[in-house]
């Protein structure tokens, strides 16, 4: 298959072939036919002098807790992390629309939208039990030719708090999560040695990697961070480990971030955000500068934890620019390259880490034809104005267009 006349990163226009799921080659746009030796290649995608960037990964959302598509419900959760699950845990069986059809539907606005990589939590609790589980990995199912994605087992409740916690959590692994998830060592299950133990020999187990939601502030999040990077050293899984949020790690001083920095490089411990408003920011540039890898997450989707949340990951990674105050237009495309390549290299640890805020990877020959064709004059205009004339194509087959699923 061709894609004709697109510009790569905002590059000059250029046709791109496709083989077997992969970029076969890239050479300046024709403004004729093909040669009669492309003859045989008689599908065509259309570029229109679009943009052409990598499809996006959204490495941290909670697709079992979506609410769109149903009707706009009031806010009712109250803050700290116990009481909205509790508030969640009251609400969420009681949606118009059951679990299983609202996680397909979200997943799918998703892939409509450019999203083609996936990371969803499921929590998994002795409330829920595999209910949500089994929601998630049913959407998975649904939409197995039009995205990848991988579930994580997630204690949201805590793992030391309800009896028969771990025992839900290892369930979930044996019916098919891909990630085991953990939370707020010190906070919520007070007890950070024994939390981790529990995390960590389940991943050693099972072979799967870890990723533990950290909400904590200041120094006791660092000292969290610190036992996740401890265990991960000890136990070889660097690339298989990701701290979530962390927003609480980056208030110290100068020394402080720019060692945990090195440390996380070193320990190849990846991070994800998603962007929020009003919360210490993450030093972007000093981690791509030292190969952390980093994603970008829509978090929740309208769902009883938060009323934001529309499934547009471009939408997204213009809240991450803005969130940090980019105005330049080398920052703003290294937002789009952290939602697109930087995630993927956390679900795919054999994709290089991003090597500098300059670096402008997925387009390449011999790379997975993951790509979003976008309306644009540049990258950084294709953030600001978030046009719906996209295309998108999931292992070289166009799996949208327009918004809407193929």
């Amino acid at each position: 298959m061709w894609i004709r006349d697109v510009r790569p990163w905002g590059a000059e226009p250029s046709d791109v072939r496709i083989e077997d799921g992969s970029i076969a080659e890239v050479r300046p746009a024709r403004r004729t036919r093909p040669e009669d030796g492309d003859a045989r290649h008689t599908d065509e995608v259309e570029g229109r002098g679009r943009l052409l960037l990598p499809s996006f990964s959204d490495v941290h959302v909670h697709l079992d807790s979506t609410r769109l598509g149903l009707p706009f419900r009031p806010h009712t959760g109250r803050p700290g992390v116990w009481t909205m699950m509790l508030n969640d845990r009251a609400h969420w069986r009681e949606a118009e629309v059951g679990i299983v059809e609202r996680v397909a539907h979200t997943l799918g606005l998703m892939v409509a939208r450019g999203t083609t990589r996936v990371r969803s939590f499921a929590q998994v609790d002795v409330d829920a039990r595999l209910e949500r589980l089994e929601a998630v990995l049913a959407a998975r199912e649904t939409h197995r030719d039009r995205a990848e994605v991988q579930v994580v087992a997630f204690p949201q409740a805590g793992l030391l708090r309800e009896e028969g916690s771990p025992q839900v959590l290892e369930d979930a692994l044996r019916a098919g999560a891909d990630v085991v998830g953990g939370i707020d060592p010190c906070t919520l299950d007070r007890d950070p040695v024994r939390h981790l133990d529990l995390v960590f020999g389940l991943a050693e187990r099972y072979g799967v990697p870890v990723d533990v939601h950290l909400h904590e502030p200041g120094d006791l999040g660092r000292f969290s961070a610190d036992l996740i990077i401890e265990r991960t050293l000890a136990l070889g899984m660097q690339g298989n480990v990701l701290i979530s949020h962390g927003y609480g790690l980056w208030d110290g001083t100068e020394s402080q971030t720019l060692d945990l920095v090195e440390r996380l490089a070193e320990a190849d411990v990846a991070s994800t955000t998603v962007a929020p408003g009003g919360r210490q920011t993450l030093p972007l540039q000093l981690m791509a500068g030292h190969g952390v890898r980093v994603g970008l997450g829509e978090d929740g989707q309208r769902d009883y934890w938060s009323p934001y949340g529309n499934a547009d990951m471009l939408d997204r990674t213009w809240q991450l620019a803005f969130t940090h105050g980019f105005r330049r237009d080398d920052l703003v495309e290294h937002c789009l390259a952290i939602a697109s390549r930087g995630g993927a290299s956390i679900m795919d640890r054999s994709l290089p880490r991003l090597a500098g805020v300059g670096d402008r990877p997925g387009l390449s020959v011999g790379d997975r034809a993951d790509l979003l064709l976008v309306a644009g004059d540049t990258p950084t205009a294709a953030v600001m104005d978030r046009l719906p004339d996209r295309t998108v194509l999931h292992r070289g087959r166009v799996v949208a267009d327009g918004l809407e699923l193929v």
